[in-house]
């Protein structure tokens, strides 16, 4: 999962009514219609309906129409969508990654959504900005997420725990012996490995001054970047990373070895809480280690949004059913059954959400986080930047020299696909 590798800080008073929600597209002197007997297609994260059930039923009662939620991989929705959309059997809500919404809007698949400003502003900055391109709104943030420390504690107990990315190197030194490990993490991969680069200086895309990523500007090679991968090649040239974990097996292999109880900590996400938990596994969780200087590692966040699809029938209902399904009431609820992150502010606080470690150290986190770029050209870089770190992790190339190359190969492919926008 890139985002799912994979993409804040976590308000909708309890006065505000559904009908401030319905704020669709105004046009001058046009009337709303009726959405009586109408039906609405949600596409929904797998086993994730759940969080939405009964917002869905107090929806339905609402509005006197029907909505059928249908699940599917939140990550894969869109490429269904191409096909779906123009046939007439997509959905008119789904749900997908904040890092696809440039692609989605460049080709035509979203409804830009006209919130009121007081609406948006339930929301993180961050989550929000994810779903704007061109100052526009395409979407409504649902959930965040980012990476996290997982660590054993029947292998290392919370006081012992290394504090700095340095500290766990020296750590997994007296520990790794082949079998067992310390430390963890899929620094053959950009998605991971941006945490260690751009706390060094290092970053995908510079930033204009309106905030607008600059595809023209990246910066994955530049000395911060370099510096952070030569950091990240010194644990799988003293063996202190297994070799199995390199390529695309590799999150199978590093999962394999926590559950099992052979490693004493890995970098994953907040998305393997269930699955670490039906292990067995008596895992705590904390935010990243931090790097020299008490600057703290970096790490993308992701965010999950509802989104209106462009071939919709009934986009105005859509976007109300999108709007309700993350009000603070239902984010709550919707949280309280996934345990998904919401993105409102006003529950980044709230004790029932905070008793949770993964929900505080995702928190945490995200204050050192930044959001994965949502433009199109950030198609280009994953592909390079892996390839790259797959060489230093290998020994084939010096850190320099592969990212030099992976940078040359993404602003190539940058000019050849996008340069006629």
């Amino acid at each position: 999962m890139k985002m799912a590798k994979k993409c804040s800080a976590l308000m909708l008073c309890a006065a505000v009514s559904l009908s401030l929600a319905a704020c669709g597209p105004k046009e001058s002197g046009s009337t709303k219609p009726s959405s009586k007997g109408a039906k609405l297609v949600v596409w929904e994260d797998k086993e994730k309906s759940i969080g939405i059930k009964g917002a869905v039923a107090a929806f339905e009662k609402e509005h006197d129409v029907k909505v059928k939620v249908v699940e599917k991989p939140y990550a894969k929705q869109i490429e269904d969508l191409r096909m779906d959309g123009p046939a007439g059997t997509g959905p008119d809500v789904l749900t997908m990654p904040g890092d696809q919404i440039g692609t989605a809007v460049t080709e035509g698949l979203l409804k830009e959504l006209h919130v009121e400003k007081d609406v948006q502003s339930l929301y993180t900055d961050t989550s929000i900005q994810s779903q704007m391109v061109d100052q526009k709104l395409y979407g409504l943030p649902k959930a965040v997420e980012t990476t996290v420390l997982f660590y054993n504690k029947d292998l290392i107990s919370e006081k012992e725990l290394p504090q700095t990315l340095g500290e766990w190197y020296d750590y997994s030194k007296k520990t790794a012996d082949g079998s067992k490990f310390g430390f963890l993490a899929l620094f053959d991969q950009i998605y991971y490995a941006e945490s260690v680069m751009s706390g060094y200086g290092g970053y995908i895309f510079g930033k204009d001054k309106d905030g607008s990523y600059n595809p023209s500007d990246i910066g994955i090679n530049n000395e911060g970047a370099v510096k952070g991968a030569a950091q990240i090649q010194k644990f799988y040239k003293d063996g202190l990373f297994p070799a199995g974990i390199i390529g695309e097996q590799g999150i199978n292999v590093l999962e394999s070895l926590f559950t099992e109880g052979k490693a004493a900590a890995i970098i994953s996400g907040p998305w393997n809480v269930d699955a670490f938990s039906k292990a067995g596994i008596n895992y705590g969780i904390t935010k990243l280690p931090e790097l020299e200087k008490g600057k703290n590692m970096s790490s993308f966040i992701g965010v999950k949004s509802y989104n209106v699809s462009a071939f919709s029938k009934n986009a105005e209902l859509a976007q109300e059913l999108a709007i309700f399904l993350v009000n603070e009431k239902n984010a709550k609820t919707r949280y309280e059954k996934t345990k998904e992150v919401p993105a409102v502010k006003s529950l980044a606080n709230d004790p029932a959400i905070m008793k949770s470690e993964a929900a505080r150290a995702v928190t945490e986190q995200t204050r050192f986080a930044e959001l994965t770029p949502n433009i199109p050209e950030m198609n280009e870089i994953w592909t390079p930047a892996d390839s790259a770190l797959q060489t230093i992790a290998t020994g084939k190339a010096d850190p320099k020299q592969a990212l030099d190359q992976a940078a040359e190969t993404a602003k190539g492919q940058i000019k050849a696909k996008h340069s006629g926008k």
